[in-house]
């Protein structure tokens, strides 16, 4: 049974909430999110709290429940403080620059790669080798962040490359070279 998922979601003040037609819609002081909700679970909105009820007791239910009681929970964290992620650049010559709705990164390639950013992004480049990721939607802004990343994943000889700032790189020893 879901733990998470029977534990109900404070709604803070100045957080407005709208549930019709199977659309949950959330508006806070730094925005609006706009989410439907799977049909094998239901909401329930009163004094201040948001229930996620699952009608069927099965296995699929229970992991529905709580998945989509993550969803909600992150929503109204979203547009009331916002998630942020920030990546780290590796390397030497290696760096970034920001240009308008556009990351420009120089990352060992023979040409600059342009990266746009999605509607909702904001990103702050810091020292040349630090980016700021924040979105008030936590699943756009973590595929922006992997989509990033994946433009020259970390290696591990070196550990060159673009990596989260919370990641560690663990380094394999190169060749010895003796004969």
């Amino acid at each position: 049974m879901s733990r998470v998922g029977k534990k109900p979601i404070t709604i803070p003040e100045k957080t407005k909430l709208t549930y019709t037609d199977r659309v949950l819609i959330v508006e806070g002081g730094k925005g609006r999110l706009a989410r439907e909700i799977h049909p094998e679970v239901e909401l329930k909105i009163e004094g201040g709290e948001v229930k996620v009820i699952t009608p069927k007791a099965d296995r699929q239910g229970f992991a529905l429940q709580g998945l989509t009681r993550s969803l909600v929970s992150n929503m109204i964290t979203g547009v009331n403080q916002g998630f942020e992620r920030v990546l780290e650049i590796n390397g030497i010559g290696y760096r970034a620059e920001l240009s308008g709705k556009q990351i420009v990164f120089h990352i060992g390639y023979s040409h600059p790669i342009n990266f746009d950013l999605p509607e909702g992004v904001a990103a702050a480049v810091e020292r040349n080798n630090v980016i700021k990721l924040s979105c008030i939607n936590k699943e756009t802004l973590g595929q922006t962040a992997a989509a990033i990343r994946r433009l020259r994943p970390p290696e591990p000889y070196k550990g060159k490359g673009i990596k989260y700032a919370e990641e560690t790189i663990r380094k394999k020893a190169g060749k010895t070279g003796t004969k």
